[in-house]
């Protein structure tokens, strides 16, 4: 066992104008909303009003986050492991707070889904490809981790679940709700915790961007390495998209499907833009990035 150093007594101490550290301090200010304090009364009366169309387009988009927030719950402890053993002790304060804001996040969607009085099984609304992302790859690179906590392996499981679940899938998803939901006017307090979610992963995106930078500031080979897993997963992320367009020219709430799908595109683009300013950068530079230059809310 190797010998353990407490840093919060040494002359160390914490690292108080490091990301992580900031993120964490954001996250005990504007993260402590609960979800059972929503009120949900005003959505179960749209939701009766709504068609069935419309309705089966919401309940897929409410099964895909409740199975993804549920996954991401269980999946995220390798990599709080990972990162406690290398002895990040603020990149570890601010995982605290990542693991509680996903558990709310499951409860909440639980919640929704309560209120609506839609309490049967929604796995078939599972796509293969959903099923490729959430049953296979996630868990596979998050489990990967408590054997392997090598650079290459911590940077693809914050790639799979940072930027691709969280940075591209999730906001699409949040796209499609206000796509949907806001522009008809109805279901505000899905709506509120929509606003909630989307804050609370801001700084688990930002967090995972920080975490690609420093590594490829430390590793500078991963940066082709994380680039061509983002490409590897980008087809699987349309595919998700055209899963539940069904070849519809027009949404159940008359938008354009397209949007959609070119608000994806969008995502992966700046996803790696973001990602591609760490080359060259210092490792004092990463630490130092501000909160608006990663996009946290």
């Amino acid at each position: 066992m190797e010998k353990r150093t407490i840093l919060t007594t040494s002359t160390r101490g914490l690292l108080e104008d490091s990301f992580p550290y900031r993120l964490y301090q954001k996250a005990k200010r504007v993260g402590t909303w609960n979800p059972a304090d929503i009120d949900f009364s005003k959505d179960a009366e749209d939701w009766k009003m709504m068609t069935a169309e419309q309705r089966e387009d919401i309940l897929r988009l409410l099964s895909l986050f409740q199975a993804g927030e549920e996954a991401v719950t269980l999946d995220l402890l390798p990599l709080m492991m990972a990162i406690a053993k290398e002895g990040r002790l603020e990149e570890e304060m601010f995982l605290t707070t990542f693991l509680f804001e996903e558990a709310k996040h499951t409860e909440f969607f639980r919640r929704v889904l309560n209120a609506l009085g839609e309490t049967g099984d929604l796995s078939h609304f599972h796509s293969d490809t959903y099923k490729k992302i959430f049953y296979e790859i996630l868990p596979t690179a998050m489990e990967r981790l408590v054997t392997d906590q090598s650079p290459e392996a911590i940077a693809e499981a914050s790639v799979v679940y940072n930027m691709f679940v969280e940075g591209v899938l999730a906001e699409t998803g949040y796209f499609s709700f206000y796509n949907s939901l806001e522009t008809a006017g109805i279901m505000p307090g899905l709506l509120e915790g929509i606003g909630h979610l989307k804050r609370d992963e801001s700084r688990h995106i930002g967090y995972g961007t920080f975490l690609l930078q420093r590594l490829i500031c430390e590793h500078p080979h991963l940066y082709e390495f994380i680039a061509a897993k983002m490409g590897e997963l980008a087809p699987l992320s349309i595919q998700l998209n055209q899963d539940g367009i069904q070849g519809r020219e027009v949404s159940a709430f008359g938008g354009n499907p397209d949007d959609v799908m070119n608000f994806t595109m969008k995502q992966l683009a700046v996803r790696m833009d973001i990602l591609a300013r760490a080359r060259g950068k210092k490792i004092e530079e990463i630490y130092k990035v501000t909160e608006s230059e990663i996009g946290v809310l």
